[in-house]
């Protein structure tokens, strides 16, 4: 197990399923240790040093999934039934595509990956044991044989990183907050770093932390409830830079009443998926969304996702400590929902009374669309060194963790 500098692929497809992102990473020990985390963006690319460690982003691609194995993969999560054989020859479609993915890459930007790092696609994610079989269990499953990968692209494949953290007493999730301490932290200001992926999720840092005092949980609905009814009433995908949402006239009424959801009032940590923000959700959603305009629907699908995020931080970020060690001024955006201007302009009006900057990730060096595979890379490179990269302040876990399993070549 090398310490060395090398190129990690990070490989991630989100609960959104919209497609898989992939990022081309050099990981390394810098030579010279800084006392603090300094970042340098240069054009298209990303360079951080955070203590003994030099993060450098070569390159990024996205590649949507067919139209017929993203509902295949929408109808297998959180599904009340499915087919066995489709669910395992799913596992082994997803690694040849994630596969494919990585070897494309690797050509456009003509570098070559000496490790992969894959999260696979979430089917089922429950973090709090419940009964089964007369037992009480946590479960989770990422599926994306790993072993095809490792096959095609001809290197080590990283894969399953959550279950390492749910066996030490956390939730498996979130993960991300790893990356977000070692590239965000700063010595004299506190910086919320907000994800909007299919769910949402934020990283909340305070001033000079130390891993132990970074706290991190799932917001809500990120982008998944306004796809699912943009999809709906609609026929698209998604609302494109949030422009069918900019029409409508949000249903406060409604939203108050959403957000009255156990899982808004439940303190962190916590997680979300499908289980709690999927088809069933929806449906209740637009049945009381029924009598308004279809542009309502989605503006007040959008709103829901704005006034949570905000919500979150005023209840357990920014009134959780006494004002006088009141120290977020930032939240750096990223994810999809980061393109939408019209949760965006929800989202700073709601910031502005707390006193917080909207800033993004790509200001930084680090594009939006780049983060979460990034992050993944970097935990399969920590793997690979037998370190462990879970923070347990963020999952709940009992202790720290190496993540993920190896597949060989």
């Amino acid at each position: 197990m090398s310490h060395k500098s090398m190129v990690v692929a990070g490989v991630m497809s989100g609960t959104s399923a919209d497609g898989i992102n992939v990022a081309l990473v050099r990981i390394g020990e810098a030579r010279a240790p800084e006392p603090r985390a300094e970042s340098v963006a240069t054009r298209g690319s990303l360079r951080r040093v955070a203590g003994a460690q030099s993060i450098k982003l070569l390159g990024h691609a996205e590649y949507s999934y067919p139209a017929q194995i993203r509902a295949a993969v929408l109808a297998s999560m959180n599904a009340e039934c499915a087919s066995v054989a489709d669910l395992a020859r799913l596992n082994f479609l997803l690694g040849k595509l994630y596969a494919e993915a990585v070897l494309a890459t690797e050509r456009r930007f003509r570098i070559k990956a000496q490790l992969v790092g894959c999260h696979g696609q979430t089917l089922y994610h429950q973090g709090e044991p419940k009964p089964f079989l007369g037992r009480k269990v946590v479960a989770t499953w990422q599926t994306g044989e790993a072993a095809v990968i490792a096959a095609r692209v001809g290197v080590p494949v990283v894969s399953d990183f959550r279950p390492a953290d749910m066996v030490a007493g956390g939730k498996g999730a979130p993960l991300v907050p790893y990356l977000d301490y070692l590239f965000f932290r700063d010595a004299k200001i506190g910086r919320i770093v907000q994800n909007i992926g299919g769910i949402a999720n934020l990283t909340a840092i305070p001033p000079g932390s130390s891993p132990s005092r970074v706290f991190a949980f799932d917001t809500g609905p990120g982008n998944m409830v306004i796809d699912a009814v943009t999809q709906e009433l609609f026929g698209k995908t998604f609302d494109r830079d949030g422009k069918i949402a900019a029409l409508g006239t949000v249903r406060k009424s409604v939203v108050e009443q959403i957000l009255r959801h156990n899982f808004f009032r439940a303190k962190p940590p916590k997680t979300a998926g499908r289980e709690e923000f999927g088809r069933e959700f929806v449906l209740e959603f637009l049945r009381q969304c029924a009598a308004f305009p279809k542009q309502d629907v989605v503006a007040t699908a959008t709103a829901v996702t704005a006034q949570s995020i905000a919500d979150s931080l005023r209840r357990f970020v920014v009134f959780s400590v006494p004002a006088a060690k009141r120290s977020f001024r930032e939240m750096i955006l990223s994810g999809g929902g980061a393109k939408n201007a019209t949760l965006v302009r929800m989202l700073g009006e709601n910031l502005t009374p707390l006193g917080i900057q909207l800033r993004f990730s790509d200001e930084f060096g680090l594009p939006s669309p780049a983060k979460e595979a990034v992050a993944f890379a970097v935990l399969a490179y920590e793997t690979w060194n037998r370190r462990p990269s879970n923070v347990p302040s963020a999952t709940g876990a009992k202790r720290s963790a190496v993540l993920g399993k190896i597949s060989y070549a």
